[in-house]
């Protein structure tokens, strides 16, 4: 795959870019539609956009950050470089948390506005994933098997080499999760009840993937990979979630 598209002047087009532009501007328009047959006020997405992705670029840089502590230690230029190196559930827990602030001094309802991004940030990531495919990164195991996928100028996954094609397959995940969202949200489900379902579905998904990913520069927790670790506790989250909006009904806020 190549991650240059084409250059004009000094500047070049990179895949992994269009794929994030391409991915939130689904994510807005599909999230403003729903919106207005939600009955919700679609003025509040835009900034709702513009607070979760930058919240959620600055953290999921942080908890990159974290990852590499012991290569920051030993080149402290490493923390210069911001245009490579980003943590998925770092910008999950930035853009909800940046949403979750907003919501709160425009007195609307967190929870309700959660239920409808959150297919939105599906679908996001969907095409997040086939950007990490064009750029090479979040790349899988070395494989003999026919599933698999060879680089020849990859910056980050080792080229020549087969392997599995992890960045598919999360997005396949992705995109069905948003799927599945948008059909659970058709229902009128308790408020929280969408949301909940989204941190359970993509925490389970991304425990698995994990187990197949090549790319161990990302750090550990013992015999889990840090994404693991967490999601371990955004699972639980979701279920504390899930439990809550069936006891409480629509009297979440």
């Amino acid at each position: 795959m190549y991650n240059d598209l084409f250059s004009i002047g000094g500047f070049t087009f990179h895949g992994y870019g269009l794929m994030i532009g391409i991915g939130i501007a689904a994510a807005y328009l599909t999230a403003e539609y729903r919106a207005k047959k939600a009955g919700l006020e679609p003025d509040h997405l835009f900034y709702l956009l513009i607070l979760g992705a930058g919240g959620g670029l600055v953290c999921a840089k942080l908890l990159y950050y974290v990852t590499i502590l012991d290569e920051i230690r030993s080149n402290p230029r490493l923390l210069l470089d911001i245009s490579t190196g980003f943590v998925v559930y770092g910008g999950i827990i930035g853009g909800i948390g940046a949403g979750f602030i907003y919501c709160r001094i425009k007195k609307i309802s967190p929870i309700r506005y959660l239920d409808l991004v959150v297919p939105s940030i599906a679908l996001a990531q969907g095409f997040g994933r086939i950007g990490c495919l064009l750029a090479g990164c979040c790349y899988g195991r070395q494989t003999s098997g026919p599933f698999s996928i060879t680089f020849q100028s990859s910056q980050f996954a080792p080229n020549g080499i087969p392997l599995l094609p992890t960045q598919i397959v999360s997005s396949v995940f992705d995109f069905a999760n948003f799927l599945v969202l948008l059909a659970l949200a058709r229902n009128n489900p308790p408020a929280g009840r969408v949301s909940a379902f989204y941190l359970i579905f993509y925490s389970l998904g991304r425990f698995a993937i994990e187990f197949y990913r090549g790319d161990l520069i990302r750090g550990s927790v013992g015999s889990l990979s840090t994404s693991q670790f967490i999601s371990l506790f955004v699972a639980l989250a979701g279920f504390i979630l899930l439990w809550k909006s069936g006891k409480n009904k629509n009297q979440l806020s």
